[in-house]
């Protein structure tokens, strides 16, 4: 299993807000297709993350969905930092503008390699972890505590 760490409020919005594309500026995962530990960076993006209508759609519905309150969301995104907060399928990589990606989803640059992400399971049990830049191995202990909880679902 591989492992990719995320800033917040992002990593949130993969595991439970719909976003299925990651943005990033190279092609990190290669031929690399399956599973991926979604990792809560302990650095948070503070600038524009929750100017964007994307989070903020994410977070009604899911409030919607759910019944959370708005300051359980947004403190959860504060203190799941450090954390395995699920997995997603990696089924695609490709440059943003060579397709209709950017149509097809919210989340998705024009100007960025798109991982595109699909079929998140959330973590009952949140596993503290230390992140890494790129798409890398998670150990083989670490993987199999996340496998155990998601075998279930």
């Amino acid at each position: 299993m591989r492992i990719l760490t995320v800033r917040q409020p992002w990593a949130w919005a993969i595991v439970h807000g719909g976003k299925d594309v990651e943005n990033r500026v190279r092609n990190i995962a290669g031929r690399y297709r399956g599973a991926v530990a979604i990792h809560a960076d302990h650095v948070r993006d503070f600038d524009w993350s929750y100017r964007g209508p994307a989070i903020s759609d994410a977070m009604r519905e899911r409030r919607v969905r759910t019944g959370e309150r708005w300051m359980d969301l947004e403190q959860s995104m504060t203190t799941q930092q450090g954390l395995i907060l699920g997995v997603v399928d990696l089924v695609d990589v490709h440059l943003g503008g060579s397709d209709a990606c950017e149509e097809s989803s919210p989340w998705a640059d024009a100007r960025a390699w798109h991982l595109v992400l699909d079929n998140p399971m959330p973590l009952v049990d949140l596993i503290p972890h230390r992140g890494a830049s790129g798409l890398r191995r998670l150990d083989a202990q670490t993987t199999a505590r996340v496998v155990d909880q998601i075998s279930g679902l």
